[in-house]
């Protein structure tokens, strides 16, 4: 009889609380909290286009729309969020498909823990 294991998996979440300071020192509270939002909401919004283009195996434009996340994620210090969109990024120009599979659901898995992190750390900083 064959037994089965479940792994459950742990991603580092890496988030830089400095950047959130910076732009809460910078922009106030106010415009601080509308740019974090818009970051999240466009993070939301190409995390999908990118899983699209997975389904599509579009891979340039994969590649591209990985691409455009880093700069999204950084400016609201998701590190790992951003550092994970690179490595989708390179499995997709390399077009090694088992790799963007695994890494592509390594960034859902970063993106949903990020952006609950961020929020969190944004509740902080009141």
């Amino acid at each position: 009889m064959a037994h089965v294991s479940v792994l459950n998996v742990e991603d580092d979440i890496r988030l830089d609380p400095e950047r959130l300071g910076t732009l809460y020192y910078q922009l106030g509270h106010q415009g601080a909290e509308d740019v974090v939002c818009r970051a999240m909401e466009e993070l939301a919004v190409r995390l999908a286009d990118v899983d699209a283009r997975f389904r599509e195996h579009d891979w340039p434009e994969l590649a591209r729309m990985a691409r455009g996340l880093i700069a999204i994620a950084d400016q609201i210090g998701m590190v790992g969020l951003a550092r994970v969109a690179g490595d989708v990024a390179q499995a997709a120009r390399a077009l090694d498909i088992p790799a963007i599979g695994a890494t592509l659901a390594r960034l859902g898995r970063i993106a949903d823990r990020s952006l609950t992190e961020v929020w969190d750390a944004q509740d902080l900083s009141l």
